[in-house]
């Protein structure tokens, strides 16, 4: 989602301007550790100060407040911008980052640039050394790892499906989907089967086999619980989102056909006027 959100800001600020130019932005997202995670980004104003670029400090306390509201368990962890590598203008906007944030990351994008089988995103952390006696900040690149969750890849998929053109055919999301409820289907079942096989046996229709009785046993147990206080909450949540998305797509359904419908009606209301007009005239 960063990545997408990055690419989208400096393709919208080069359509705009006309021409390639450099965009900035804030990463949130959670730290436990040495382990961070960067969920998501916003865009940072500035402004150009005798060559240098400023970032504006109100904008980003009113956009901090925003995303606490929305995201409380996430916090600020660094800044992005767009650029090939790092240099004195990068380690001037990274010392004002500093004051927000001791220790922030650095993630730089270059658009059309890089390995064509690499990702031209480098991720840094800053490190304070001494060269010639004097303390200076230099950029440590850090490996990262790429991942995305569920609501991602069904978002990505189906927009990169109508950017194609190809809105007609079913997603890999859908079909996915349809495998799933394929695999949960006969896993019902084949559970069925079995505790129909143990109720024959409790009634004696059925002879008592012990290594059949042993497999169901350690079968039972590699299913998980479903009585459990911990799984009723969670399910309940999930069915909540689910009906809540299907309302959200409903409602844009016929807010959508609502709206033909005005248009249409605007049309023929036009099209009678003018024929009135034109009698009157006649």
């Amino acid at each position: 989602l960063v990545i997408m959100n990055i690419s989208e800001h400096w393709t919208r600020t080069r359509a705009q301007e006309g021409k390639p130019k450099n965009v900035y932005g804030a990463l949130i997202g959670k730290q436990a550790g040495r382990d961070i995670e960067v969920m998501n980004s916003f865009e940072l104003e500035y402004s150009i100060v005798e060559g240098q670029v400023v970032f504006i400090r109100e904008y980003y306390t009113q956009k901090e407040e925003q995303f606490k509201q929305v995201f409380p368990d996430m916090d600020f962890l660094g800044w992005y911008c767009t650029g090939d590598k790092p240099g004195a203008q990068e380690v001037a906007m990274h010392k004002q980052i500093m004051q927000i944030n001791e220790s922030p990351l650095f993630l730089q994008m270059a658009p059309g640039g890089g390995n064509c089988t690499e990702l031209p995103v480098y991720l840094y952390e800053s490190v304070i050394d001494m060269i010639e006696g004097q303390a200076r900040i230099l950029f440590v690149k850090l490996p990262y790892t790429l991942a995305t969750e569920e609501a991602e890849r069904i978002g990505l998929d189906h927009v990169a499906r109508i950017v194609s053109g190809g809105e007609s055919s079913s997603s890999k999301t859908a079909d996915q989907l349809t495998a799933q409820h394929s695999a949960i289907k006969m896993l019902a079942g084949r559970v069925k089967l079995i505790l129909q096989y143990v109720k024959a046996v409790e009634k004696g229709e059925l002879p008592h086999n012990h290594e059949i009785m042993r497999q169901i046993k350690s079968l039972s147990h590699r299913l998980p619980v479903l009585q459990s206080d911990r799984f009723n909450p969670q399910f309940l949540t999930q069915c909540n989102d689910v009906a809540l998305m299907t309302l959200l797509g409903t409602v844009m359904k016929s807010a959508n056909n609502l709206n033909q419908f005005v248009n249409k009606f605007s049309v023929s209301h036009q099209r009678q006027s003018g024929r009135r007009m034109r009698g009157l005239f006649l």
